[in-house]
């Protein structure tokens, strides 16, 4: 464990919006310095302002938070001048070209002259950018428009990156590419990265420690590998052929059986843990057969970061972006 002081300490911050939305509700974390610390959770689960509270883009109603020793709220000049920020939509301005937006970055930092120059000269060539660098940016792809986005983000050699969703929107191709150059930049740099994702398995990849958020606060929070080894032995999912309602007989008929465990249904969906997959699958079947259940499909799979939400957050991954989704839709069609 580093004897440093935490790059990032956040305690109990609440957050909330007009209409009476919580955003954040008691959100804590620490994030030690050197690290790629992940906040991961669905759409709206509180990631985002979280970071805007931790970069001074917005106050929470009450808590603390200290960036690079920095409290946000009393000295949230030094935390700018610590920290790197690569938001959600791009910072960029899309009649430049890709190296005027560079230097202008350098010169809200003081960088002037040969200095400047010889830092967008880096950035332009570790970011496979040079090629590019007379063009404007609206011309860019998407996946290099992101990356000049984290190159503009780091111009000043900040002692923490914040990476709000850096890989939304992209292709898979251009996704893959910007997980190898936050490896690198964690790896090559010693840089502190807090990374927000709603991406399962980029957190999964990239974060040595994760904080799973769900509804304003961290559930639970620890490396990818301790998250998945809390959970003993297999996942077993069962897809049934119709949905089970509250008062269903199978809720007794699952209970107790031997080698499973954290038995959980929901719909058409039959979760639960197993010492040995292959061995519980049958006892599950034969249970169910007996309760009058149609199954479709069983599975049996090691332990994911989606099992370990499932079990914090009581609820499946995708339904929680589902609900996050519903009130946007909503919206959307009018409905309120």
């Amino acid at each position: 464990m580093s004897t440093r002081a935490p790059a990032v300490e956040a305690h109990n911050l609440i957050k909330t919006y007009p209409g009476d939305v919580t955003a954040l509700n008691g959100m804590a974390v620490t994030v030690e310095s050197g690290t790629v610390f992940g906040l991961l959770g669905p759409n709206g689960a509180g990631k985002s302002t979280t970071v805007k509270i931790l970069t001074t883009l917005a106050r929470p109603d009450s808590g603390t938070a200290t960036v690079a020793g920095h409290d946000v709220l009393r000295n949230p000049d030094r935390v700018r001048r610590a920290i790197g920020v690569v938001a959600q939509k791009s910072g960029a301005d899309p009649v430049a070209t890709g190296r005027e937006n560079l230097q202008l970055q350098g010169r809200l930092y003081g960088l002037t002259g040969a200095a400047l120059n010889r830092r967008v000269d880096e950035l332009l060539d570790r970011f496979d950018l040079a090629g590019a660098a007379k063009r404007i940016v609206k011309g860019y792809s998407g996946g290099m428009q992101r990356r000049l986005d984290v190159a503009l983000g780091l111009v000043h050699r900040p002692e923490v990156l914040f990476l709000d969703e850096p890989t939304t929107g992209l292709d898979p191709e251009a996704r893959t590419a910007m997980w190898e150059e936050i490896s690198r930049l964690a790896g090559d740099e010693g840089l502190t990265i807090v990374l927000t994702t709603h991406y399962l398995e980029e957190a999964d990849r990239l974060a040595e420690r994760i904080a799973i958020v769900d509804r304003g606060r961290v559930v639970v929070e620890g490396t990818p590998d301790e998250l998945k080894g809390e959970l003993r032995g297999d996942a077993v999912h069962v897809e049934l052929r119709e949905a089970v309602t509250e008062r269903s007989p199978l809720r007794d008929a699952l209970s107790g059986l031997p080698g499973v465990h954290e038995v959980l249904l929901d719909g058409r969906r039959v979760s639960a843990r197993a010492d040995d997959g292959a061995a519980a699958v049958p006892v599950l079947l034969a249970a169910l057969e007996r309760a009058g259940a149609s199954v479709a499909a069983a599975t049996v799979a090691r332990p994911s970061l989606d099992d370990v939400y499932l079990r914090h957050a009581g609820r499946r991954y995708s339904e929680a972006e589902a609900e996050a989704a519903a009130p946007a839709l909503a919206t959307a069609g009018g409905s309120r």
